[in-house]
Parts: C-alpha cells; sequence; structure tokens
C-alpha cells in the first residue's frame, strides 16, 4: 500500500496536477477531497468529467465514474458482492476503493484519452426495434453507423501515418520550399510580360505561340495514338504467324500420325511437362513466395535510420562470425559417415543442377524453334506477296 500511495502522490505532484501532496498530506484528505482528485484525474483522461463535486449531488458523482471506469474497461478486484461494496465505497469516499482506482488510472493515462476520445464516437446507441420500423428513423440509424464505420477506418489511417515514419517538420520544410519556388515562378513570369509588352503585335504573337504549344501537344498525342496502333499490329501479326505455325505443326503431325511417333512424342511431352509442374514451377514459386514476403516485411516496418543500419550490421557480422566457428568445429569432427553423405548430398544437388539446366535449355530451343518457324513464316508470306507463288520447302 505504501508504494501504491507513493506513486500516487509522485504523479499527482507532476504536469498537469501539480498538486504539491506528501505522503502525509495526500492520506489524511478527507473522503470529499479525496473524491474531488478522483474526479480532476477522471477530468483529465476526459474534458467532459470537469465537475466541482461540492455542486454534485452524491448519487450523480458515483454515477458519473462508475460510467466512465465501465468506458476505460476498470475491473474492480472481486465478486458480485466486492462490486457491491466499490459502488458504496465510491459514493463515500473509502480510501481502500478510491486508492487502487488513482493508481491505475496514473500508470496508463494516454492509453485511457485514447480510449475515452473513442468511446464518444464509437459507443454506439441502441435504437429499440420498434422505432426502426420508421423509414426515417432506419434511414438515419444506417446513416449513423456508416459514419461510425467511416470514423473507424479514418482513425486506423491516422495512426498508420503516425507510426509510418514521416516527419512533419520535413513536410513544412518542402512546402516552404515548393511555395518560395512558386512565388520566384511568378516573379519570372511577370518579369517575362513586361518584357513581351514592349514588343510590336505582341498580342498576335502570343496568339501564335499559344496554337503553335496547342499543335505540338496535338502532334505528340498523335504520334502516341500511331505508336499504340503500330504496336497493336504488331501483336496482331504476331498471334496471326503463332496461329499459322500451330495450323502447320497440326497438319505435319496428322500427315505423320504413325502410332510409335505419336506415343514417344507425347511421352516426352508428358515426362517434360511433369518434371516443369512437379519440381520446376513449385520451387520457383516457393522463392518467389519468400522474395515477396520478405518484401512485405519490409514494407511493413517502419523507416530506418543511420542508427537502425548500424545495430543491423552489427548483427549481421556477429551471425556471419558465429556460422564460420560452426563450419570450422564440424570440419575438425571430420565425420566419415557424414562425409559421404555430403558427397551424396552434393551430387545429388550437382544432378537437380544439370536437369534445371537441361530443362531451360530445352525450353529455349523450343521457343527458338517457334522463333524460327515464325521467321520461315513471315519470309514465305514476302515471297508469296512479290511473285504470288509459294517457295518450294526443303522437304518438298
Amino acid at each position: 500500500m505504501s508504494d501504491q500511495i507513493k506513486f500516487i502522490v509522485d504523479n499527482l505532484n507532476k504536469e498537469p496536477f501539480r498538486k504539491n501532496y506528501n505522503l502525509i498530506t495526500f492520506d489524511s484528505l478527507e473522503p470529499m477531497q479525496l473524491l474531488q482528485v478522483l474526479s480532476d484525474v477522471l477530468a483529465e483522461i476526459d474534458p467532459k468529467q470537469v465537475v466541482d463535486i461540492r455542486e454534485e449531488m452524491p448519487e450523480q458523482t458515483a454515477k458519473r465514474m462508475l460510467s466512465l471506469l465501465g468506458i476505460l474497461k476498470y475491473k474492480p478486484p472481486g465478486n458480485a458482492t466486492d462490486m457491491s461494496n466499490f459502488r458504496q465505497g465510491l459514493v463515500i469516499g473509502s480510501k481502500p476503493v478510491i486508492y487502487p482506482v488513482l493508481h491505475w488510472l496514473l500508470q496508463r493515462t494516454n492509453e485511457l484519452k485514447k480510449r475515452a476520445y473513442l468511446a464518444r464516437f464509437l459507443i454506439k446507441l441502441e435504437v429499440p426495434s420498434e422505432f426502426l420500423q420508421d423509414e426515417t428513423v432506419a434511414d438515419t440509424n444506417k446513416q449513423y453507423e456508416d459514419l461510425m464505420e467511416a470514423f473507424k477506418a479514418l482513425h486506423k489511417e491516422c495512426e498508420q501515418l503516425k507510426t509510418s515514419g514521416f516527419s512533419t517538420a520535413e513536410i513544412r520544410r518542402d512546402i516552404s520550399a515548393m511555395e518560395e519556388e512558386k512565388d520566384q515562378l511568378i516573379k519570372r513570369v511577370e518579369r517575362l510580360k513586361k518584357r513581351v509588352e514592349t514588343v510590336q503585335n505582341h498580342q498576335r504573337m502570343l496568339k501564335i505561340a499559344r496554337q503553335l504549344r496547342v499543335e505540338k501537344e496535338r502532334e505528340e498525342f498523335l504520334a502516341q495514338q500511331k505508336q499504340e496502333q503500330k504496336n497493336q499490329l504488331f501483336h496482331a501479326v504476331q498471334r496471326l504467324q503463332r496461329i499459322q505455325n500451330q495450323l502447320k505443326s497440326m497438319r505435319h503431325a496428322a500427315a505423320d500420325a504413325k502410332p510409335e511417333s505419336l506415343m514417344k512424342r507425347l511421352e516426352e511431352e508428358i515426362k517434360f511437362n511433369s518434371y516443369m509442374v512437379t519440381e520446376k514451377f513449385p520451387k520457383e514459386l516457393e522463392n518467389k513466395k519468400k522474395e515477396l514476403h520478405f518484401l512485405q516485411k519490409v514494407v511493413s516496418e517502419p523507416a530506418m535510420g543511420h542508427s537502425d543500419l548500424l545495430e543491423l550490421e552489427s548483427k549481421i557480422n556477429e551471425i556471419n562470425t558465429q556460422i564460420s566457428q560452426l563450419i570450422e568445429k564440424k570440419m575438425m569432427r571430420n565425420e566419415p559417415i557424414e562425409g559421404k553423405l555430403s558427397l551424396y548430398r552434393q551430387q545429388a544437388s550437382i544432378i537437380s543442377r544439370k536437369k534445371e539446366v537441361k530443362a531451360e535449355e530445352l525450353q529455349e530451343a523450343k521457343e527458338k524453334l517457334a522463333n524460327l518457324e515464325r521467321e520461315v513464316s513471315a519470309k514465305t508470306n514476302q515471297t508469296r506477296e512479290f511473285d504470288g507463288t509459294e517457295v518450294l520447302k526443303g522437304d518438298e
């Protein structure tokens, strides 16, 4: 109890209370004075609680304090019987009741201020269901709920901005610098206007310059449209060539439709696709997920300063040192079984890498073959345009 009273007195002597108490004077306060101290602390948390309790009925004082303590989620010790004693002690200003409340409030004043502020907007006003049958009342209640949800979203966004690392001082400096730059540009424009006004037919020249600027902007817009249409045409030609190549491949496959060759080709395709689906793509997907998780973690972290970077660098060096020590210990042990296992693992890793390299080479070869087929198709189309006849292929 003595530590609790000392904590209360120390905090009441600080800002914003400045009571100038000591342990003896505080412990000798009358119940009415002690209730006034509690009311002052509650008023610091919620400004609506600024009340002189001498002008308030004891029942009203107890009801007001109990209501705010309930909003602040203060839980008195004990069961329902102790709760009744707590209410009675709050009415009469009992020290065993008031001291724990003051201690709890002064421990978390800033947190409770935020809770009391949010309670003003987030404690929902329950409307009886029979009143909600009225269309006007129902619409008003719906607007009230929508505004409450909007307040939650805005408050969450505000808290995120407060913790995001943005400095208001830097933003103010940027704004002042942009305002100075704006003033300089305005002065420069005024000087240029005065200089132009001395030239003959300056209005006509300004009109021509304005028309020139408009035509240049129109020219840029048309050039952009032209480039977009070229890109669309290029993609359309590529799509047409792909379809033509697919058609030729299907015709060639139909001409050479021996069961053995078809089965062999299908088995090779199935093996290659199975490897891509079961081994290569899952590994790449897992690596991308790890990279995405790492980037999300980096983005969610607050802005780091130079001291934070130095601390991270020191941790990295320390971990690298530990890794080197562990590797040296492992090499000193030189266990034969572990050496054989490492040899097998190394061989398996080499084979896996060779398999991945061959799969990539096969994929590149397929893409190269498709490109060559597109080039052959393009050359064939050009030749047909020149003389109207199709060039015979090597196998024809």
